[in-house]
């Protein structure tokens, strides 16, 4: 302790969009990489709390925040979208350390997955002393150890230093946690957790692993995963018997819990890990729940096993529905065939399935983003979520689109539309994302025609669609209006009446039943 005075971590989390920036009206989210920061500085000692921000405040809101913290150390979490609320908010620091309306001497980090991917970016930022980059609890606990010991060392692995010469410090990334029993259970307290978004529907978010085995080319695990000396050990989980004493502790600390949403990267990664935690999870859990899954490496075994454990909906990446393009551009192999029998298990079983898709990736066209709807509606599936392509950093597809031409550096980062392709024109993207659902229920129409019909009736809609004239730019903003009303009613009706927007989701499940 410094001076006797116990010392405090303040991590800040900007929990909001851009869209939604000055919405006071939201509930926060979950985030298990800052629960379990706070749960292994908590076992040695030290204070945490957390600054959960779920709109941009005013500098004097936030300067007040920061006051009343009374921090020693303030801890950014970043994500590559909340860069310009991060940059922003770190100037006011600065602001307030040269006006004396903050102690100098309370360094301020930043850390998470665009502090990970581009860290000369954030060590650079005006107010910022020193980035975390990869896993941040031991860092963050030796960096908190030295305040304590007041030996300001600048040689702790996996943190850069800017000196007050502006010189920068960057010492090697350390080694990744191996084994995930060896860290504390999050620390769920950190957050005011039975008001998050989730719970309020009596759900909880929860992460038993981390890491992908995969390398898909638009995702940064690829890179996350290289930050690493033992990179081989990327993809971990906690042992089938930690997991289920992490879910009994969640349940017993917030009983009103009845859905668990598991956030893991691939809940199906491992065999021996899945076949080993889900006769526990039956025997001792029970819950409904959903997670992510991947076509390739499916069983019906594991969709049955599934099933038995309370799984109602599953979410999947599709992606692109064209072999050939996934394979080359997103180094995604799975069979189209294949992922039609995958799909028909989650019917046999009766289980919500919902997909992740892209539209407007590099090279693509509208033509081969309605190889994606068609394949949607060749799967049945029950759910859509498409996505406009985001080049994140130092990512595979970033660097494709780059080579392309397809980059503006004028462009918003806000920008829903990020590439600008001569064969894939900007109100094309935006009228296939905001349209897609509607396709793929027109295509899944024809699909059930009897056959001989199904060819022509699918070429007349292919010509309609993709045709000069069609009115895209004009359905997509139609489309855009209906969306937002949607979600606002839903968004409404969350807040409004939780229990009526669990019994609508029970019905729905039910139905799937």
């Amino acid at each position: 302790m410094r001076n006797n005075k116990k010392l405090k971590t303040l991590l800040v989390y900007p929990d909001f969009l851009e869209d939604d920036k000055f919405n006071k009206n939201k509930r926060g989210n979950y985030s298990e990489g800052l629960a379990s920061i706070s749960a292994v500085l908590k076992q040695a000692e030290y204070d945490v709390e957390l600054l959960h921000m779920l709109y941009m405040p005013t500098k004097k809101e936030f300067m007040e925040s920061v006051r009343n913290h009374n921090p020693d150390s303030i801890g950014f979490s970043m994500r590559t979208t909340a860069l310009p609320f991060v940059r922003e908010l770190c100037s006011w620091l600065k602001e307030a350390k040269e006006s004396g309306e903050l102690r100098k001497e309370i360094p301020v980090g930043v850390g998470g997955y665009h502090a990970t991917l581009v860290p000369d970016e954030c060590i650079d930022l005006d107010g910022v002393d020193n980035v975390i980059i990869g896993e941040g609890e031991y860092p963050w606990l030796e960096f908190m150890n030295s305040l304590r010991d007041d030996t300001n060392r600048t040689d702790i692995e996996s943190v850069y230093f800017k000196l007050p010469n502006g010189e920068i410090i960057k010492n090697p990334v350390r080694p990744l946690i191996e084994d995930l029993d060896t860290l504390p259970f999050p620390d769920f307290e950190l957050f005011d957790f039975p008001n998050l978004d989730r719970s309020k529907n009596f759900t909880a978010m929860v992460m038993l692993s981390r890491g992908c085995l995969f390398s898909c080319t638009y995702c940064g695990n690829s890179q996350f995963r290289n930050v690493y000396p033992n990179k081989k050990k990327f993809t971990r989980f906690r042992s089938p018997k930690k997991s289920i004493e992490l879910l009994e502790l969640l349940l017993s600390k917030y009983p009103f819990i009845k859905y668990l949403e598991f956030r893991d990267s691939i809940f199906n990664t491992y065999e021996d890990w899945f076949y080993e935690f889900m006769p526990l999870y039956i025997e001792k859990i029970k819950l409904p729940f959903n997670c992510n899954l991947r076509f390739d490496i499916l069983t019906e075994d594991m969709v049955r096993l599934l099933k038995e454990g309370g799984c109602y909906m599953i979410d999947i990446g599709l992606e692109n529905g064209n072999e050939a393009f996934r394979t080359k551009y997103l180094h995604r192999t799975m069979k189209n065939e294949h992922m039609v029998n995958v799909s028909k298990w989650f019917k046999a079983h009766k289980i919500t399935t919902l997909t992740y898709n892209i539209v407007g990736l590099p090279h693509e066209t509208l033509e081969l983003s309605l190889e994606t709807v068609k394949l949607n509606a060749r799967l049945e599936v029950d759910k859509v979520i498409p996505n406009i392509f985001y080049p994140y950093p130092m990512t595979v597809l970033a660097k494709t689109a780059k080579d392309g031409g397809f980059i503006d550096e004028t462009v918003d980062p806000n920008d829903p539309v990020q590439l600008r392709m001569p064969q894939y024109p900007y109100y094309d993207i935006l009228y296939m994302a905001y349209n897609f659902n509607k396709l793929v229920k027109k295509y899944r129409k024809i699909y059930a025609l009897p056959e001989p019909k199904i060819q022509k009736a699918t070429q007349k809609l292919d010509r309609k669609i993709t045709s000069k004239s069609y009115p895209r730019k004009f359905l997509y903003k139609s489309a855009k209006a209906k969306e937002e009303m949607f979600i606002k009613a839903k968004k409404l009706l969350k807040q409004m009446s939780p229990k009526l927007f669990i019994f609508l989701k029970n019905r729905t499940m039910k139905e799937v039943k």
